[in-house]
């Protein structure tokens, strides 16, 4: 098969979770690119999200759309249900959705150390659990979850946001080692600083020392297209050989 060949993915489906804006959303235009139908998760903007559907569908594409707030207890079903009325069952899950609240550590609350648990490392989980054994049953299936930079350079604002990313990261690998052999690769990709809204939070200042620690080397701000492109290459064909990996797109923060 030729290299090209290996990168399509037409009669794929993908759903996405966390698709309306930044990285979610460019993944799934990518992935809608390159030919699969797509299943857009949202938790409380559907205009966003059906702008992204919409453009899908302008370039020739298919995509639905599927709502819940992945910090609220049986989020995780909820989506399982209504990917079940749509009468689709994902090839592809990316995990991408999450939740990062900033507070100086002495500062975080139970209730934000909740919610960030729960839609970071519990749905992630709970997401797998519904989904990857119908991609066992079909001997085909790929699950990429999207991490962070903060698995290694924790941002003192975001001590529980950077644990869960950490955590995932350790599920991500005890699960691909489990479904190697049933030809479905769960992989992690951690971006770096990335131009999305979520740079427009409010984040407590940090010492100077430690704002130095957190540059990127090249100068650069990363762009939500710079996953994408590796996010199509680990849930196609071209990535059959790759799983159980953490893979960085952070303009070298991580070195």
């Amino acid at each position: 098969m030729k290299l090209s060949e290996q990168f399509k993915l037409n009669g794929k489906t993908a759903l996405v979770t966390g698709a309306s804006q930044g990285i979610g959303k460019a993944i799934a235009l990518a992935l809608a690119e390159y030919g699969a139908k797509i299943i857009l998760h949202y938790r409380k903007d559907r205009s966003e999200a059906e702008a992204v559907a919409d453009e899908i569908r302008r370039a020739g594409g298919e995509a639905n759309l599927v709502h819940a707030d992945l910090s609220r207890s049986g989020s995780a079903a909820f989506i399982a249900e209504q990917v079940g009325q749509l009468g689709k069952t994902p090839d592809i899950l990316v995990i991408n959705a999450s939740v990062q609240i900033p507070a100086e550590w002495e500062q975080v609350t139970t209730e934000d150390f909740d919610k960030q648990v729960n839609a970071n490392f519990r749905s992630t989980l709970q997401l797998m659990q519904a989904f990857a054994p119908a991609m066992v049953s079909k001997g085909w299936g790929r699950i990429l979850t999207i991490g962070s930079v903060q698995q290694t350079k924790p941002h003192p604002a975001m001590i529980v946001y950077a644990a869960t990313k950490s955590a995932v990261l350790n599920m991500v690998q005890n699960v691909a080692m489990q479904l190697a052999d049933k030809h479905v690769t769960v992989n992690n990709l951690a971006p770096g600083v990335i131009g999305t809204p979520r740079l427009e939070q409010d984040v407590p200042p940090v010492p100077e020392r430690i704002d130095k620690r957190l540059e990127t080397p090249s100068g650069a701000l990363g762009e939500p297209q710079d996953c994408a492109a590796m996010a199509v290459l680990l849930c196609s064909e071209a990535g059959r050989f790759i799983t159980g990996q953490n893979i960085f797109i952070d303009g070298g923060m991580s070195l």
